[in-house]
C-alpha cells in the first residue's frame, strides 16, 4: 500500500480545498492516487469549497466572548456570501465556538485558523462547513483587549442571538473597582462607540498623517474666506477641536446624555465607584467593513444565461 505524506495531502487539499483530515482519508482510501482521491472527495461533496473560494463574502457575523474572568474578552468577523447564511443556525454556532476559542489565548487570525475545535483545526473546520452549506465563507479577522485589573466589556448591536450580530464591539477598563459596576460602565462605552464609531481613543493616538490632511484641508477652506493669517490659524485651530470631537473618543459627547464628554463619564464614574478607573481601549468590528463587493449587472446575467 503507497505511504500517504505531508506533500501529497499539501497537493490534494491545493486542487480541492477540503480539509487537511478529509484528504488524508481520500489519499488512504485509494492508495495514494491523486486523481481517485479528487473524485472520492467529490462524490463525498468535500470539494466544493475550492469552486467558491474566489467568491465575495462581505455578509456573515460579528462575534464577541470573554475568557472567565472578564479581564480577556476578543471580538472576531467570520464572513459568507449572504445574509441568507448568517440566519443558519450551523453557522451560528461555528462562530460562536469560534470566538470561545479565540477568547482563551489567540491572538493573530492566523493562530486562531490553526487552533483545534471539535478535533479539527478551525481552517478545516470552516472548510467542512463551506462544504455542507454550498457558498463561501472566510474568517477574516480577530482582535482582542486584556487588562491586568477591571474587564473588558463586550457588546453586540441588533444581535441575532446573544453574542452574534452585525457591530461587536470591546471596552478595556482598568481599575480594582468592583467588577458589576466597571460592566455597567463599560457596556455604555460600548454602546456609545458602537453608535458613534470612532476612530481613536485620546488626541495622542489620532494617526498623524489623518491630522495633517484635515490641517490641510482646513487651511484650504480658511484661507478661501480672505481672513487675515493669524486669523486663519485661530480659526484652523478651532475646526481642528472639532475634529477631535468628531474622531476621538475620549472627546465625543456621550451619546446617553447628550452634553458630557467620554473623559467626563468616566471621571465621574471613578468618584462614584470609589477607585481610579482608566480606559484603556476600545475596538469595534462593522461587518463587512472595508470588504469590496461586487458589482453585478442583472441583465447581462440574464443574457448570459439565456444564450447558454
Amino acid at each position: 500500500m503507497t505511504q500517504v505524506t505531508a506533500s501529497m495531502i499539501k497537493d490534494l487539499r491545493e486542487s480541492t480545498g477540503a480539509g487537511m483530515l478529509d484528504c488524508k482519508k481520500a489519499l488512504d482510501e485509494n492508495n495514494g492516487d491523486l486523481d481517485a482521491a479528487i473524485d472520492w472527495l467529490r462524490k463525498k461533496g468535500l470539494s466544493k469549497a475550492a469552486k467558491k473560494s474566489g467568491r465575495t463574502t462581505a455578509e456573515g457575523l460579528v462575534a464577541v466572548a470573554a475568557n472567565a474572568s472578564g479581564m480577556r474578552a476578543v471580538v472576531v468577523e467570520v464572513n459568507s456570501e449572504t445574509d441568507f447564511v448568517a440566519r443558519n443556525e450551523q453557522f451560528q454556532n461555528f462562530v460562536r465556538d469560534v470566538a470561545a476559542v479565540a477568547s482563551k489565548d489567540a491572538v493573530l487570525v492566523e493562530d486562531l485558523a490553526q487552533k483545534t475545535m471539535s478535533g479539527k483545526s478551525v481552517a478545516d473546520t470552516l472548510t467542512d462547513l463551506i462544504a455542507g452549506i454550498g457558498e463561501n465563507m472566510t474568517l477574516r479577522r480577530m482582535a482582542h483587549l486584556e487588562v491586568s485589573q477591571g474587564v473588558v466589556a463586550t457588546y453586540v448591536h441588533s444581535a441575532v442571538v446573544p453574542g452574534l450580530g452585525k457591530i461587536g464591539v470591546l471596552v478595556a477598563l482598568e481599575s480594582s473597582a468592583p467588577a458589576d459596576k466597571l460592566q455597567e460602565l463599560g457596556k455604555k462605552l460600548a454602546m456609545h462607540v458602537a453608535a458613534a464609531n470612532p476612530q481613536a481613543l485620546d488626541i495622542a493616538s489620532v494617526d498623524a498623517s489623518s491630522l495633517e490632511r484635515e490641517r490641510a484641508v482646513l487651511s484650504d477652506q480658511a484661507r478661501a474666506s480672505g481672513k487675515p493669517e493669524e486669523m486663519i490659524q485661530k480659526m484652523v485651530d478651532g475646526r481642528v477641536r472639532k475634529f477631535y470631537e468628531e474622531i476621538v473618543l475620549n472627546e465625543q459627547t456621550f451619546i446617553m446624555d447628550g452634553e458630557t464628554k467620554i473623559s467626563k463619564v468616566v471621571e465621574a464614574a471613578s468618584k462614584e465607584a470609589g477607585a481610579p478607573i482608566t480606559l484603556k481601549g476600545f475596538i469595534r468590528f462593522g461587518l463587512g467593513e472595508g470588504v469590496q463587493k461586487e458589482e453585478t449587472d442583472f441583465a447581462a446575467e440574464v443574457a448570459k444565461a439565456a444564450n447558454g
